[in-house]
């Protein structure tokens, strides 16, 4: 009886004992890692090329070429062509690759539904001034954690320390100088666009925290939301602004742009956008 109940034991033992994961299943996890990785970065740097990709992800032409065809395949991603810039050479333009709605949808948080209805009875039942300031609470969060750091932060560092916080947030920010004073700020990505497309108040909250957290006149010139591929936020240098402004600026709402040239300002409007 004894020696029964050990080989039901073994039996046992050999049934319940995990079974290791398979060679081909290991490579097909990998596979989808590294093709949410190639995703990623055409959401956060695109349009890029194959070329770039390979290079930021340390993979070979090839590699590259089987990720691409199978994002192109799920709809995931589209080819561009770029742009030339100054003297064109020989051969054909480089292929670029951006991602399309599809794919943005894919890294959009859920609950956008539910979102969007909670704003709608609020609207309804309290009008378009609640949800204004329903949106302003809600990057009050943003404000709060920044604020006292953005104190201590010298003036030209302000907007790069933002696009980091931006990040960590979700929305995949960059900041760069536009080359004519000033700098953009450019959200590759929006947790929220979904909602924001019916709710422009969203982008108009998150706009007046921006000014207020760089202390300087920004404006709003393209959003995911309104379908373009990029939020891009230009955000004038604290100099430019200093020279424009009134004898009683220091009162003033530091969101509005009243005496900055609208020519300065439209010149950078397209710098940074993706598709237009």
């Amino acid at each position: 009886m004894k020696n029964v109940q050990g080989k039901q034991s073994a039996e046992k033992a050999v049934v319940t004992r995990p079974v290791p994961a398979s060679p081909v299943h290991l490579d097909i996890t990998a596979e989808r890692g590294t093709r949410a990785r190639v995703a990623r970065l055409i959401l956060e740097h695109g349009p890029v090329t194959a070329a770039a990709l390979g290079e930021r992800l340390g993979l070979t032409p090839a590699a590259v070429r089987r990720h691409l065809d199978a994002l192109l395949a799920e709809g995931m991603i589209e080819p561009r062509t770029a742009r030339p810039r100054g003297q064109r050479g020989r051969g054909r333009p480089a292929k670029m690759f951006a991602i399309t709605d599809a794919g943005r949808s894919a890294f959009v948080h859920a609950y956008d539904d539910l979102a969007g209805s909670a704003l709608r009875f609020l609207a309804e039942r309290l009008g378009g001034g609640a949800v204004s300031e329903f949106a302003r609470a809600q990057v009050s969060g943003l404000v709060g954690r920044l604020d006292a750091l953005m104190r201590e932060v010298p003036a030209e560092q302000r907007v790069r320390v933002l696009a980091e916080a931006l990040s960590a947030e979700g929305y995949a920010a960059s900041a760069s100088a536009t080359g004519k004073g000033g700098e953009q700020l450019c959200q590759h990505h929006c947790p929220v666009a979904h909602v924001a497309a019916q709710f422009p108040q969203l982008c108009e909250a998150e706009t007046e925290a921006f000014a207020r957290l760089l202390g300087t006149p920004v404006q709003r010139l393209a959003t995911i939301a309104n379908g373009d591929g990029v939020c891009t936020t230009h955000v004038s240098s604290h100099a430019l602004a200093a020279r424009h402004a009134r004898p009683d600026s220091t009162t003033a709402d530091p969101s509005t742009t009243t005496g900055l040239s609208a020519a300065h300002l439209s010149s950078t409007s397209t710098s940074k956008e993706s598709g237009r």
